[in-house]
């Protein structure tokens, strides 16, 4: 994923180009979208099927390059219902509510349905500043 949102561009702007200070998030989790999020947020949040964020955790950051990836497997599984076909993953600084600070297309979309898991396993999960 390579799309910052308004937010978090605003952070790193904040942070490294001037002399005001920027709130570093805390913890990260990710979200799963059936219809894209853009960088001012929107999209379609999965919202069915006992779904919530899920806890990501990141590795330091590839030099040359400037990308990251998850190190630990996140995992959702559908419980009750079906999520639909997901699409696209966001990166919140909130387990509900909170900051999108990350947005993009999944590489292959995936259905959803009651009693599946959808992982990504560690290092599937990358965050490129380019």
């Amino acid at each position: 994923m390579a799309a910052l949102s308004d937010y978090a561009e605003k952070l790193l702007l904040d942070w490294s180009m001037t002399t005001g200070s920027a709130t570093r998030p805390t913890a990260w989790y990710v979200a799963l979208y059936t219809a894209a999020p853009s960088d001012s947020g929107g999209g379609t949040e999965v919202s069915t099927g006992g779904y919530a964020r899920q806890s990501v955790t990141f590795g330091a950051a590839s030099s040359p390059g400037g990308t990251t990836s998850n190190t630990n497997t996140v995992s959702f599984t559908a419980s009750g219902a079906g999520y639909g076909t997901v699409t696209h993953i966001g990166i919140f600084d909130n387990v509900s509510g909170g900051n999108l600070l990350w947005h993009g297309s999944m590489t292959a979309s995936k259905t959803v349905a009651d009693g599946d898991t959808l992982e990504f396993s560690i290092g599937n999960i990358d965050l490129t500043l380019a």
